[in-house]
């Protein structure tokens, strides 16, 4: 079932690439322009936009170790005529992963689903007002009356069902919101994240079932034009201090893999105080690499983040919790990335933990 469901689905697609009709209208795709973020409003889908994704990432404390976890949705809006009325045509594709990093059991697990938004498929949907994303009967969504997120993924790789509970505001990246992503103004998008979600629920695998508890990280970002021809991808993290604080922080990286073409990061401190970092002031350093032994790609997945000048400047170390957390998503998203739990050191003390997430390190990544 779950092969004839993503043959349809890249039939679909691959409709995409044949010569259009002549009456056949591209959709117009809007850029990102900044305004201000409106809730609950803009915690729900925004269509119109070419790509949006809603990324939960987290540590969980299990009976056998921590282990790390990603739950991922993502909404692509397609260049289909958008007045062709046929419920088979794809305008939005759908795609979800579901991620457990667990070094007691010594391997990444992974799954993921892929869908055309609106094929008649009653598990398969995206709200406007609010939260709630599914595909195939995998979702995510939103409580408007207490702002929690209940995640479920049901798979024979693995099963989740939890819990992530705010407790603290939302955290506004970029401007208010506004993202940039180079250096041209359209290179940008809505994005904010929810850090310092308390996780509670359960996960499952091989007929075991066991109860977890941690601390997640939520982003939710969506955009029309984020790469230039000139861009790869992109590092990222995103971490949950200890002592109460955020940060995240990414580079855009040139074709080259060394130039910088745009970079930013946002802290929160413990007090609630926020600072914001600029290209000049975002540095990674690669301290080691993993190569995967299936797609021989290298990736630094050990390396030295640096925010500001001198001798005020912060320095942190990033250490994966596995080597090994590559992703193959060629059968939903097309793509093959690391995204990986890591523990944030400073003078060799562990003050954080989150998500760790290298793009374009296989193939340069094409949104």
């Amino acid at each position: 079932m779950r092969r004839r469901r993503m043959l349809q689905l890249l039939g679909a697609a691959g409709c995409l690439l044949l010569p259009r009709q002549a009456t056949a209208a591209a959709p117009a795709f809007p850029p990102v322009q900044p305004r201000a973020l409106v809730f609950p409003r803009d915690h729900g889908t925004h269509p119109e936009y070419r790509t949006e994704w809603w990324y939960a990432t987290g540590w969980l404390e299990t009976p056998g170790g921590p282990a790390g976890f990603q739950v991922t949705f993502f909404r692509s809006r397609t260049a289909h005529d958008p007045a062709n009325p046929s419920r088979f045509a794809p305008h939005q594709l759908l795609f979800a992963h579901a991620a457990l990093a667990w070094p007691g059991h010594g391997r990444l697990r992974h799954a993921q689903r892929a869908s055309r938004g609106g094929d008649g498929d009653a598990a398969t949907k995206f709200a406007l007002d609010d939260t709630t994303v599914a595909v195939q009967g995998w979702s995510l969504r939103r409580d408007a009356a207490t702002g929690r997120y209940a995640a479920t993924i049901a798979d024979s790789e693995l099963d989740m069902a939890l819990t992530l509970a705010p407790t603290q505001p939302l955290l506004l990246q970029g401007d208010r919101g506004f993202s940039r992503k180079g250096p041209r103004p359209d290179q940008a998008s809505h994005y904010y994240s929810q850090p310092q979600l308390a996780v509670s629920g359960a996960i499952g695998f091989e007929g075991k079932s066991l109860p977890v508890h941690g601390r997640a990280w939520l982003d939710h970002e969506w955009s029309t034009a984020v790469l230039d021809e000139e861009s790869v991808g992109w590092d990222w993290i995103g971490i949950n201090l200890d002592d109460g604080g955020a940060l995240m922080a990414f580079r855009i990286r040139g074709r080259d893999g060394i130039s910088v073409r745009w970079a930013s990061a946002r802290l929160r401190e413990a007090d609630g105080r926020e600072r914001s970092y600029g290209t000049e002031d975002v540095r990674f350093e690669t301290l080691a690499t993993w190569r995967s032994s299936r797609t021989g790609t290298n990736y630094p997945v050990r390396s030295r983040l640096t925010l500001g000048q001198g001798a005020a400047a912060l320095r942190f170390d990033i250490v994966p919790l596995l080597e090994d957390q590559e992703l193959d998503a060629r059968l939903s998203t097309g793509a093959v990335y690391w995204e990986g739990a890591v523990s944030l050191r400073r003078d060799g003390q562990t003050v954080g933990r989150g998500y760790l997430e290298l793009v374009g390190y296989h193939r340069p990544m094409k949104l």
